[in-house]
């Protein structure tokens, strides 16, 4: 019997996000498999027919509620958890979103949950970095009913579109937890890229010395359409804000570039970018061990390098 999928949908009451095509192109990995995409919105049709156009969606499922208006993953969790009897796997992106909810999900089905997973051998078994990406482990829910999952971003290519799914509404009875709320949100607002999804980054770690420094690497990122992102020790040191944080602990992404200026290249940081296509270092220190892992490297004074080279672009 073929293997049935589930993919919750991130989006932002407009657009899906890059992350649900991503977990299209995990979950295609499973041969015969039939996958479902769900959207949970308060008006759901215009994002459903975006992720009907996904190649390789078999269904899209709407859950529409006043509720849903904001992804508040205690209100989403009872509500997905009502509708997976008939799926083996539930999967969603290793996200801010995607970790919140997926564990919920998990929970409330008493299933065991794989998190960052970057290869699906089954719809049982599955591979995924341990050890700061140092070791890849190779996971099997053995006799488990139906597994949770997050996808790691950086491991896969969005998957296309040319896509024609059938779109259902599903009723859903779910109670809905009165201990959580909206209240508000608080957002940095800029018109570069998202940081995840961006093919060009540029980063900036302490070496820059400030907040003020980090400006440098704003002009640069502009006139090249790149994102900025950070080290964790220039967010610790409060020179960038944590929405910024490149690392382990912060983003995990995959451009096509990545410019990493005066960061010396910690394991943690390394961890967040090892699956960039390009890596460029910038330091004054030859030595730094980001120069182990660049194609590119450049030695000496940022503040002297960053200006010719904007100067060139």
């Amino acid at each position: 019997m073929s293997a049935k999928i589930l993919i919750v949908a991130e989006h932002d009451g407009t657009r899906l996000n890059v992350s649900t095509a991503k977990c299209v192109s995990c979950a295609r990995a499973v041969a015969g498999a039939e996958i479902t995409v769900v959207v949970c919105a308060a008006a759901a049709a215009p994002l459903a027919a975006q992720a009907a156009q996904i190649a390789g969606v078999a269904r899209v499922l709407t859950v529409e509620n006043p509720a849903n208006a904001h992804a508040l993953a205690a209100v989403l969790a009872p509500q997905l958890a009502a509708l997976a009897a008939p799926f083996n796997l539930i999967l969603g992106p290793s996200t801010t979103f995607g970790k919140d909810l997926m564990a919920r999900i998990a929970g409330l089905l008493g299933a065991p949950q794989v998190s960052d997973i970057m290869a699906l051998e089954s719809a049982t078994r599955f591979r995924r970095p341990i050890y700061a990406g140092n070791a890849i482990l190779t996971v099997e829910a053995d006799g488990a009913a139906r597994v949770v999952g997050t996808v790691r971003m950086a491991s896969f290519e969005a998957a296309g579109g040319g896509g024609a799914a059938a779109i259902e509404k599903a009723a859903v009875s779910a109670e809905l937890p009165t201990h959580t709320r909206f209240i508000s949100v608080s957002a940095a607002k800029s018109d570069r890229p998202d940081l995840q999804t961006a093919a060009k980054v540029i980063s900036g770690g302490r070496a820059l010395g400030s907040a003020e420094g980090f400006r440098i690497l704003y002009s640069l990122a502009d006139k090249i359409g790149a994102a900025v992102g950070a080290s964790r020790a220039a967010v610790d040191a409060g020179f960038a804000p944590n929405e910024m944080q490149v690392g382990q602990t912060g983003k995990i992404i995959a451009p096509e570039l990545y410019v990493a200026i005066g960061i010396s290249g910690a394991i943690q940081h390394l961890t967040g970018i090892k699956d960039a296509r390009t890596i460029v270092a910038i330091n004054k220190d030859g030595e730094a061990p980001i120069f182990e892992v660049a194609d590119f490297g450049l030695v000496g004074d940022l503040f002297q390098i960053i200006p010719e080279i904007e100067k060139l672009v």
